[in-house]
């Protein structure tokens, strides 16, 4: 199917641009997806004012700017479909049970750390930081809360350390909540600057392990809605490092229509409806 600029992205250049898009980010786009990456970088092409596949699969392998040209090719080529309070339910068991758990755990240091991991504009470490704030109330001066984001695209997190959002984005937020963590304005909902304060945003590649390594241990880790997108080795490498990154009695989340099973990590889901959760399998 040819896109609007009327550019066809070959399958010798397809099998490029895949492996490519692999080999960086551990993405997996399937023989089915082709016109995917052709439709959506139909226009970057015209950008750029190249007259095919080639003259970009050059720029972005060899050229001067192929760091740079990654990150714009990737802005374009996923979809960071988010909002706040995604998945309430899940949420409800994180806030409900898995929080006052972690609490009275961590009673004597009162530190709590909780990556949110591929986090794309920030809706969810923030949402993260709301359920934290109400339930410890004016006890939270006397935590230390740390809250990472972290995204492979820097797009995505300058938006996300602006805290600015469109209706879209808080659809699922009840007036209460709307009321005391938000201000209109044109249009637009400003975060309170509390609430962004809890939050810190680094971009990071899923595939860097010994990036990821450098932030430390974690006792949450969310991960939802992200390894739908790999194949089972990055899953399973991708399971290893958020095992590797949780402490021993941490809880780690993931989407609703993902699973852990038959990959080799040892995790072990949390009998809770709802949840999607696991934790670390006990020897």
């Amino acid at each position: 199917m040819p896109t609007a600029a009327g550019l066809h992205l070959s399958e010798k250049q397809f099998a490029e641009l895949r492996k490519i898009v692999y080999d960086r980010a551990g993405i997996h786009f399937q023989d089915t997806k082709k016109y995917v990456l052709e439709s959506r970088l139909a226009r970057r092409l015209e950008e750029l004012e190249f007259d095919d596949f080639d003259q970009y699969l050059m720029f972005l392998t060899a050229g001067p700017y192929q760091t740079e040209e990654f990150q714009e090719m990737f802005n374009r080529i996923t979809i960071n479909e988010t909002s706040f309070f995604r998945n309430e339910p899940q949420l409800d068991v994180f806030e409900q049970r898995i929080l006052p758990e972690l609490l009275e755990k961590r009673s004597a240091t009162k530190r709590l750390r909780i990556w949110s991991a591929a986090c794309s504009s920030g809706e969810e470490p923030y949402t993260l930081a709301m359920q934290i704030h109400r339930s410890l109330g004016v006890r939270l001066a006397d935590w230390k809360i740390e809250i990472l984001g972290t995204d492979i695209s820097e797009k995505v997190l300058n938006q996300a350390t602006n805290g600015v959002y469109p209706r879209y984005a808080v659809r699922s937020v009840c007036p209460m909540v709307l009321k005391q963590y938000f201000k209109e304005e044109n249009g637009q909902y400003l975060l309170d600057p509390e609430i962004q304060s809890m939050v810190h945003f680094e971009v990071l590649n899923l595939k860097d392990r010994f990036a990821a390594k450098r932030f430390g241990t974690w006792d949450v880790i969310f991960c939802r809605n992200v390894m739908i997108y790999f194949d089972d080795a990055m899953k399973t490498a991708c399971a290893k490092l958020y095992h590797d990154q949780l402490a021993d009695d941490g809880t780690l989340f993931i989407g609703h229509s993902e699973t852990l099973r038959n990959l080799d990590v040892a995790f072990e889901q949390i009998d809770i409806p709802q949840a999607f959760a696991y934790r670390k399998a006990i020897n």
